[in-house]
C-alpha cells in the first residue's frame, strides 16, 4: 500500500512539531515509596518533521504511548519514549507532555482522619540537539487569608482558596518527587487544604489561617525563596492565584528564574 506521508515534499519547509494532542490513556506514575499509581493521562506527543517528508505517521505515536501503559513512568521513562518515537519517525527532536491527577494520602491536622487529596501534575520532556530536557509541574491548593482585611476589620477576615503552580527543571541526575514538592509548597500558604475535616480540624485550620495572613505576593515570595534554596533546581516558573472571595476576579503573581539569574542577582 502506497505511503503518502513519506512522499517527497519540495517546499523546503521543516516543521518543528507535528503530532497528537489530548490522547487519553491509562498510565502508571512512579511513587516516592517505590510503588506506582494508576492515573488517566492526557498525552501530547510530537516530533520534528524534516523538510523532505510530506507528513509523519501519527499512528506510531499512539502505538508507542500505549506500549507504555503498564510501565511506571518518571523522567527516565519519558526520555525513553521520546528516543523511541524519534527513531521510529526519523526525527532528531521530539516533545511530550503528560498531564494527570495524582493523589497523595493526607491526614486531618487534629483528628488525623485519613483521606487523599488530588493534585494536577505534568511531565514535560524534550529531546534534541541539546540532549534531554525534563520539567515537572504541579498545582497545589492552599488557603490564604488577607492581611489587609484582618487589619482593618473589627472581627474576622476574608480568606480564599488559592493555587500555587510550579514548573521546574532539575540538574542532571537530580530528581524531586511529586510528594516532596507538594509538601514543601503546601506549607507556604496561610493554611493547607484538606479533603476531609472534622469540626475540630476546621477550627484548627481557620485559626491557623487567621494567625498567618498572606497576600498573593507573600506566598509567591516564599515559593521563590524555597526554589532558590534547593540546589537541584536549575530553572523554574512559579505563580500563585487567589480566587478572591469578595471580588469577582483573581489576584495573581508570577516569577520565572534560572539558577544563573539567581546567582547574578
Amino acid at each position: 500500500m502506497k505511503d503518502i506521508a513519506i512522499s517527497i515534499d519540495k517546499r523546503g519547509v521543516q516543521i518543528q512539531r507535528v503530532g497528537i494532542k489530548d490522547l487519553h490513556v491509562p498510565l502508571q506514575i512512579k511513587e516516592r515509596q517505590g510503588g506506582f499509581q494508576h492515573v488517566l493521562g492526557n498525552v501530547s506527543l510530537s516530533v520534528e518533521l524534516p523538510h523532505r517528508y510530506r507528513g509523519t505517521h501519527l499512528s506510531r505515536l499512539v502505538e508507542t504511548v500505549f506500549q507504555w501503559r503498564d510501565k511506571p513512568l518518571s523522567g527516565r521513562e519519558v526520555r525513553q519514549i521520546l528516543n523511541q518515537v524519534g527513531k521510529k519517525l526519523d526525527a532528531e527532536q521530539a516533545h511530550m507532555t503528560v498531564k494527570f491527577k495524582y493523589f497523595v494520602p493526607k491526614a486531618a491536622p487534629v483528628s488525623h482522619s485519613e483521606s487523599a487529596l488530588d493534585y494536577d501534575c505534568e511531565f514535560t520532556g524534550a529531546i534534541g540537539g541539546d540532549g534531554f530536557d525534563f520539567i515537572l509541574g504541579v498545582e497545589v491548593p492552599v488557603t490564604t487569608l488577607c492581611p489587609c482585611s484582618r487589619e482593618i476589620s473589627e472581627y474576622g477576615a476574608h480568606n480564599q482558596r488559592s493555587i500555587i503552580r510550579v514548573r521546574m527543571r532539575c540538574a542532571r541526575d537530580a530528581w524531586m518527587w511529586i510528594e516532596d514538592l507538594v509538601s514543601e509548597l503546601e506549607r507556604l500558604g496561610s493554611s493547607e487544604v484538606y479533603p476531609m475535616l472534622k469540626r475540630r480540624d476546621e477550627k484548627y485550620v481557620t485559626e491557623k489561617a487567621y494567625l498567618n495572613p498572606k497576600f498573593v505576593e507573600d506566598v509567591l515570595r516564599d515559593v521563590i525563596l524555597f526554589l532558590r534554596s534547593d540546589k537541584r533546581v536549575l530553572w523554574y516558573e512559579a505563580e500563585c492565584e487567589n480566587f478572591e472571595s469578595i471580588h469577582n476576579h483573581s489576584a495573581y503573581a508570577y516569577q520565572c528564574e534560572s539558577r544563573q539569574d539567581c546567582e547574578q542577582s
